[in-house]
């Protein structure tokens, strides 16, 4: 009897003999993805990735390394190489979190797009089989939302398809799932428009409805903590500080690495 991909890719994973670790060994979070949650360096302050935040909702032991980079879509960064990076590091025990869609949906650069049905599936499958394959947990996050509004103040998607085809994916694939764009454009509707403006990279030369400041990046990180909470790919003893201010003086910008 031919087996599924899912018993496959199962069955792989089953065969990576899991290292053992005690409670105070560390396991790290990585993150593949875009520009939302990318690091970002002193040139580009005040704007800030949600990964540059995830940490501050984490125990000490639970490390975060954030490969997310600028421009970058399901696609793309496979194609440069950027996930087998992660694939040659990454241990038994480890989670890859993967949160793409902003630049798949760029359908006039070859390079980076993408169908939601067809080929981001299909680059989505690289990185849970990847993961896998290594021994370590993949994770789909469905991309955060931009901040626009109709006439009426209503926070609106614009991530088309891709949110519905992920989660169509993970549950097909059996990987968890943190429904960033659902719970985003939630949070966006509650602010409403004149205060969303606090959290995204508005500033006297920039209007960018993308991108967010240090109080939007620590609200989507925020929001990734308390999904991997809710979803069980992490314990209560993992996830720190979800009901506490975090001061914005904790993100910091470094120099810009040499090219």
């Amino acid at each position: 009897m031919a087996l599924t991909r899912r018993q496959v890719t199962s069955a792989a994973l089953a065969a990576v003999p899991l290292v053992g670790r005690s409670p105070k060994e560390h396991r790290t979070v990585y993150i593949a993805g875009d520009s939302t949650a990318a690091q970002k360096y002193a040139d580009a302050a005040p704007e800030t990735g949600w990964g540059m935040a995830l940490s501050f909702f984490l125990r000490k032991e639970v490390k975060v390394a954030n490969h997310a980079v600028n421009g970058r879509s399901s696609k793309s960064f496979v194609d440069e190489g950027r996930l087998d990076a992660i694939l040659s590091v990454i241990r038994p025990g480890d989670f890859l979190i993967v949160q793409f869609a902003h630049n798949d949906e760029k359908s006039t650069d070859p390079t980076r797009y993408t169908e939601p049905w067809t080929t981001y599936q299909d680059c989505l499958r690289q990185y849970i089989d990847g993961a896998r394959t290594k021994g370590t947990h993949p994770v789909l996050a469905t991309p955060v939302e931009r901040r626009r509004f109709d006439a009426d103040g209503n926070a609106v998607p614009t991530h088309g398809e891709y949110p519905a085809a992920m989660r169509a994916l993970a549950e097909e694939e059996g990987v968890a799932l943190l429904d960033i764009e659902a719970l985003s454009l939630a949070l966006w509707q509650e602010l409403g428009v004149e205060e969303t403006k606090k959290y995204f990279n508005w500033t006297d030369t920039e209007q960018d409805n993308t991108h967010f400041n240090p109080p939007g990046a620590i609200a989507v990180a925020r929001l990734v903590a308390q999904e991997l909470l809710r979803t069980r790919v992490l314990g209560r003893h993992d996830v720190v500080r979800l009901h506490e201010d975090i001061p914005t003086s904790w993100i910091t910008w470094p120099p810009a690495p040499q090219s």
